[in-house]
């Protein structure tokens, strides 16, 4: 009975705080909706005063990028803003040969007038945030813009952006990512999936009600002032973008966020890069909520509510700990649910929590007609891939609750870039891609023992109890199967 105990305990305190997160994501799909009924009138600079123009540095941070240098700086000086109130920083801490043919293609960009430098570093310190940083002591931008190496900005992206620090206040304008191979493979759908809820419900609801947002690292602007004023850029955590971001909001500066400028980029189109990638995002999550936590805990200068989403922001990351404890107790949950027959009363009222799946299938329905329409037709897709999207989300849960827990914990590890491939169609092939980490980790061999498991709780609902069984949970099982499984096929034969 002290096991039945404990893992009711620590099965319903998971599911009440996945049922708390559900919630504080209804409250953003409301902040969502109430924003598309305002009308923007923020500030703008004139641009057709010349005097009003400010001068730009665009940071380019890049770390052996092979397969789309040539791309990135081909597509970088398309930019359409005077070139002479804009320079273009790459901070290139390459190790590699694409150091010496960066440098080629710069000095070729430099004889078409445009002003563009290579910055390198004898040591990676501080890893991303480290470049930012170097290229920062020389910067003559008033505003610093920074992109990734697989972002595409548009022409008049500077155009769009710029314009909105006419208001002093504002320190940082973010944009939307855009996902320029989404329908390469169902990888790449569920991430372009996750994502577009981020950067519309989530982004522009925390934004419309002045609550804490997070610059993305990429595709948007910082005022270099903010930069300065909430003490520069420090490589402590894997997320240095959302570190510094909280620093700055805390120290009261605004934050815009520009839904309707798209930014397009690349997604990891094997699963080895997106797990890396996921990896650092999560770890770095949770870095920061131990980082953060007091500050804003203690803070005079934000709202209750404002605190509340915060907090729940910085642990977002952590819901998949709570998604891997639910799913893992959901088993012996089946046996002592048919085995102590006076707790049933206590399943019906954890059944409740199936509120929490319709929470967030209405949320995230709202954010996929927004980009694709509604209809029947669109529906019917749309509930295929939430779905998909949950399965294999919860697929990943055991990777990811690894990189929580390492975060939480404080144990340190290097800022592992996710490779590119410049990979757009299905004809291109990322099976020569030299920066494909190689090997399988232990972590892989745990989820195919998790695919068996759950084959286990499917096959258990068949023979528990003396009345023919218990399938209130085999949809759950057969979405844990499932997503278990495609993350362990995926790893194992998607290996370089």
């Amino acid at each position: 009975m002290i096991f039945a105990t404990l893992t009711i305990i620590v099965y319903t305190i998971s599911l009440l705080l996945i049922f708390m997160y559900a919630l504080a994501q209804l409250n953003l799909l409301f902040n969502y909706l109430s924003s598309k009924k305002k009308i923007d009138t923020s500030e703008t600079f004139d641009f057709s005063n010349p005097e009003e123009i400010p001068f730009v540095t665009i940071q380019l941070p890049v770390y052996n990028e092979m397969y789309v240098m040539e791309r990135l700086l081909d597509n970088i000086v398309l930019l359409d803003y005077p070139k002479d109130k804009l320079e273009i920083q790459v901070l290139d801490d390459s190790t590699d040969e694409t150091v010496k043919t960066t440098f080629e293609q710069i000095e070729r960009l430099k004889q078409t007038g445009i002003d563009i430098k290579q910055i390198t570093r004898t040591d990676r310190t501080g890893f991303k945030a480290g470049a930012l940083k170097e290229g920062l002591k020389i910067a003559k931008g008033e505003f610093i813009a920074i992109f990734d190496s697989d972002f595409l900005p548009k022409k008049d992206w500077l155009k769009r952006t710029i314009p909105y620090f006419k208001n002093e206040k504002i320190g940082v304008v973010q944009t939307r990512w855009g996902h320029i191979n989404r329908n390469y493979s169902i990888l790449t759908k569920i991430q372009a999936f996750a994502l577009d809820a981020h950067f519309t419900l989530e982004q522009v609801g925390r934004n419309s009600k002045g609550h804490f947002i997070n610059f993305n690292g990429t595709a948007g602007v910082w005022r270099k002032s903010c930069i300065i004023d909430a003490g520069n850029w420090e490589g402590d955590t894997l997320t240095e973008d959302l570190d510094l971001s909280y620093r700055a909001q805390l120290k009261n500066w605004e934050f815009k966020y520009l839904e309707d400028v798209e930014t397009p980029a690349e997604l990891p189109v094997i699963i080895s890069a997106a797990r890396s990638q996921q990896f650092r995002w999560n770890k770095g999550g949770a870095e920061n909520f131990r980082k953060m936590l007091f500050r804003l805990l203690t803070s005079k200068n934000i709202s209750v509510k404002t605190k509340v989403h915060g907090i729940l922001h910085l642990l977002n990351s952590t819901m998949f700990l709570n998604v891997l404890m639910v799913a893992v107790l959901s088993i012996p949950m089946l046996y002592i649910k048919n085995e102590y027959a006076h707790l049933k009363p206590y399943f019906y009222v954890m059944s409740f929590f199936v509120i929490s799946t319709i929470i967030f299938f209405v949320c995230y329905w709202i954010m996929y007609k927004n980009i694709y329409g509604s209809g029947i037709k669109n529906f019917i897709k749309y509930i295929t891939m939430f779905f998909t999207f949950f399965s294999i989300a919860m697929g990943f849960s055991l990777h990811n609750s690894i990189a929580v827990l390492e975060g939480h914990f404080g144990k340190k590890s290097e800022f592992i870039r996710t490779p590119k491939f410049n990979i757009n169609s299905l004809k291109d092939s990322w099976k020569d891609n030299k920066y494909i980490k190689k090997g399988i980790s232990l972590n892989v061999i745990f989820e195919g023992i998790l695919m068996l498991y759950f084959a286990f709780g499917m096959y258990s609902a068949f023979i528990v109890g003396d009345q023919g069984g218990d399938f209130g949970l085999f949809p759950f099982h057969l979405m844990l199967f499932l997503g278990f499984g495609y993350v362990f096929i995926k790893s194992i034969t998607s290996k370089a």
